[in-house]
């Protein structure tokens, strides 16, 4: 006898709620048949799969194994299902998306519309994750793929670029350099540079600027978010290099207190693609990448530093 598709589910719960009551309530049913299907598992496999006592639920090594190809073994099968609509209906079924948080929110809005008008029987489930779990949650099975800052390397993954993205000078409205129409490099020197902390993939290309021009990366201060940054340069500790989607989004036309400066060349740019798993079905990421590089074309490229489409 093989294990079933509900029992390996039930693992699954298990493993990341590490509690049966909670891991119940996540699944629908009650914490006695989930301990029974468990047990069930067990005996058919002839391991153990979890250590019982008080506190959170604790893995065997056998069972984290049994997770890790349990995930393996649900994924392939919502991939099946998934294979299916998209075979009746074009493009269908549920497509997991992850993202990091200083790309989706700025990005997304313009592609679900055209993503639902395109293909209406597709639903898109997003979630924002940092930067680091992003790869993780993808190899997991967490995601079917991820929209994320290039490169993104792996032997088991597949990557397709939609665009590149400038980065802009952000500083407050009354620093010296507010009235600027542009600047150039040589104006960060001297300059306190305020960025992200180090888990995310734009501090190593801040921190290289910062190096080569003469400019001081403000370690003290490291933001957890782009809006914690803006907030920051508004109260005049340090000017930013920030992405020009959110700079669109979240400052033109709309912060008093921070101005937005483009480079005369683009010198800090950052790739933007979506990544996905080497055995998912690549056509359909495919399709997707195509939608993301429409919009960027189409509802993207005003301003005076506009995101530059490859």
């Amino acid at each position: 006898m093989l294990p079933s598709l509900r029992q390996l589910r039930y693992l699954i719960a298990l493993a990341e709620a590490r509690h049966f009551r909670k891991a119940a309530e996540t699944l629908g049913i009650s914490q006695p048949s989930l301990s029974l299907q468990i047990s069930n598992l067990e005996a058919l496999l002839s391991v153990r799969l979890v250590e019982r006592g008080r506190g959170p639920v604790t893995l065997t090594p056998e069972g984290r194994e049994v997770v890790t190809r349990a995930r393996r073994a649900v994924d392939e099968v919502r991939g099946i299902v998934d294979m299916s609509a998209h075979i009746r209906g074009g493009m269908g079924g549920t497509i997991r998306l992850g993202t990091t948080p200083t790309i989706g929110p700025y990005l997304l809005p313009f592609v679900v519309e055209r993503l639902h008008a395109q293909y209406p029987d597709l639903r898109l489930y997003i979630r924002e994750s940092p930067a680091p779990d992003l790869r993780n949650d993808l190899i997991a099975g967490h995601h079917d793929v991820i929209l994320t800052q290039l490169p993104e390397p792996g032997a088991d993954l597949a990557d397709k670029r939609l665009f590149r993205e400038p980065f802009v000078l952000a500083v407050a409205s009354d620093h010296p350099l507010a009235q600027s129409p542009t600047v150039t490099e040589d104006a960060l020197a001297g300059q306190t540079i305020l960025s992200l902390g180090p888990d995310h993939a734009m501090h190593a290309q801040i921190a290289a600027l910062c190096q080569a021009h003469g400019a001081l990366l403000a370690r003290d201060y490291e933001g957890t978010s782009l809006d914690a940054i803006r907030q920051m340069v508004g109260m005049g500790m340090g000017v930013a290099c920030l992405p020009r989607l959110y700079a669109r989004s979240e400052i033109d036309g709309r912060s008093s207190n921070v101005t937005v400066i483009p480079f005369q060349r683009n010198v800090m740019m950052r790739a933007i693609g979506l990544v996905w798993r080497v055995t998912s079905r690549a056509d359909m990421f495919e399709r997707l990448s195509q939608t993301i590089m429409d919009a960027a074309r189409q509802d993207l490229r005003d301003g005076p530093s506009p995101i530059l489409v490859d």
